[in-house]
């Protein structure tokens, strides 16, 4: 993909989700003993085993051009939203000012054995890099030659990689805590036998295993707005996405519109906004399940974005075929797992006439709170605006916006580093 010209201040920054009730830190204290089963809806039973099962869930941000495609930006923008024992690639301002086109955020893996065990992790990532990680991590690669928005010149891909990850079953956990309205911690919310890695400073324990990133792959789905208002989804790959939502919050008030499956394309009326959160939160863990997540592991992952996949705006959820999952992000553990479940949705944020009129209206009033609801997209929504303006003023407004934007990003980053 070529790399476009950055606009001149986007060189200084390259230079320089509602919160949850807190929960149980702990986890189950008695552990299923036999063959994994994942659990039906609304099941009371909890997960059962017999030897090392293996799920895990996370997330693939990006934010769609006007051709319906996934376009760059910098994704690691707005304030931080994870505690201060995560680990992270390099200091604050160098990863804010990586650009790609996918956020990979939040994958959680998930460890199930009825006995102790010694297990090694590898996760490889296509055309990116591993940018926050706990417990730590034996390798981050690549450890050198990464900086700033390099993800577009050629460069190994990146990955991450635990040496000696102990699970037991005698071992009462400890796990770190701070601010405990951190949507980091729904993840524990689960039976997964917690794990203990050892690390020069001492003893790391956690529930699961934590990593996130940035890259440039291409994302396997499209969407655009047709002319009567519709949203055309194509699916770019060649296997099916399983499941599509379209979601959209306007204040108060939200819709969903259940697209399901999609084999090469599919139109999606707008949905109205008569729908609550708690509705769809529930349909969410219904198809997590459906794809092989324990309905403890569903609900947990649905509370921790509870807070960003329904935010403000417009975004088709859909959840991602396994075979692009595994193409983009092989996962390599020993010894073998009996079970190795693997589930990611996928969120591509849409740029309706709503979210630029919202946003005109904040520009043009002077409103930063409304401004700063749309976050690390505001940057790639007004470049949209821009590009399909004719009117000279409103594109000077608009850039004078987008600067505003970025001196912002810059001062953030001064009073980080």
């Amino acid at each position: 993909m070529p790399r476009k010209p950055l606009p001149l201040p986007i060189y200084g920054l390259l230079a320089c989700c509602f919160a949850i009730s807190p929960p149980t830190l702990g986890g189950s204290e008695d552990p299923p003993l036999h063959n994994a089963q994942p659990h039906k809806l609304g099941a009371e039973a909890r997960p059962v085993y017999s030897s090392l099962t293996v799920h895990e869930w996370g997330t693939f941000t990006s934010i769609a051009g006007s051709d319906g495609s996934a376009v760059e930006w910098s994704p690691l923008t707005g304030s931080t939203d994870l505690p201060s024992f995560v680990e992270h690639f390099r200091n604050a301002g160098f990863k804010r000012g990586l650009r790609g086109t996918v956020r990979m955020e939040t994958p959680v893996i998930y460890l199930y054995d009825s006995r102790e065990e010694t297990v090694s992790v590898k996760v490889a990532f296509s055309k990116g890099v591993i940018t926050e990680w706990y417990p730590r991590a034996s390798r981050v690669e690549p450890a050198a030659n990464i900086f700033d928005g390099t993800l577009y010149q050629q460069h190994p891909d990146g990955s991450i990689a635990w040496d000696s990850i102990t699970l037991s079953p005698l071992v009462r956990a400890e796990f770190p805590l701070e601010n405990r309205d951190n949507h980091y911690y729904a993840a524990r919310m689960t039976s997964s036998r917690p794990l203990r890695v050892k690390t020069p400073a001492g003893e790391q324990q956690e529930k699961f295993l934590f990593y996130r990133g940035v890259s440039t792959f291409p994302v396997p789905i499209s969407a655009k707005l047709t002319t009567a208002g519709k949203l055309l989804v194509e699916n770019g790959s060649e296997e099916e996405i399983p499941h599509t939502i379209l979601f959209e919050r306007r204040g108060e008030k939200v819709g969903y519109r259940i697209g399901g499956a999609v084999q090469k394309e599919a139109i999606l009326d707008a949905p109205e906004l008569t729908g609550t959160i708690d509705e769809l939160g529930r349909d969410l863990e219904g198809s997590l399940v459906a794809q092989g997540l324990y309905q403890d592991e569903a609900h947990a992952m649905v509370e921790t974005w509870r807070g960003s996949w329904f935010e403000e705006g417009s975004r088709l959820l859909y959840i991602l075929p396994p075979a692009f999952v595994d193409g983009v992000l092989p996962l390599t553990i020993n010894p073998a797992p009996a079970q190795t479940v693997r589930v990611f949705v996928g969120r591509l944020e849409i740029v309706t006439p709503a979210t630029e009129s919202s946003v005109e209206r904040a520009v043009v009033t002077h409103d930063s709170e409304t401004l700063k609801i749309y976050g690390r997209f505001l940057e790639p929504i007004l470049e949209s605006m821009i590009q399909k303006e004719s009117n000279p003023a409103r594109i000077e407004r608009f850039h004078q916006a987008l600067n505003s934007y970025y001196s912002s990003e810059i001062a953030q980053n001064r009073r980080r580093d």
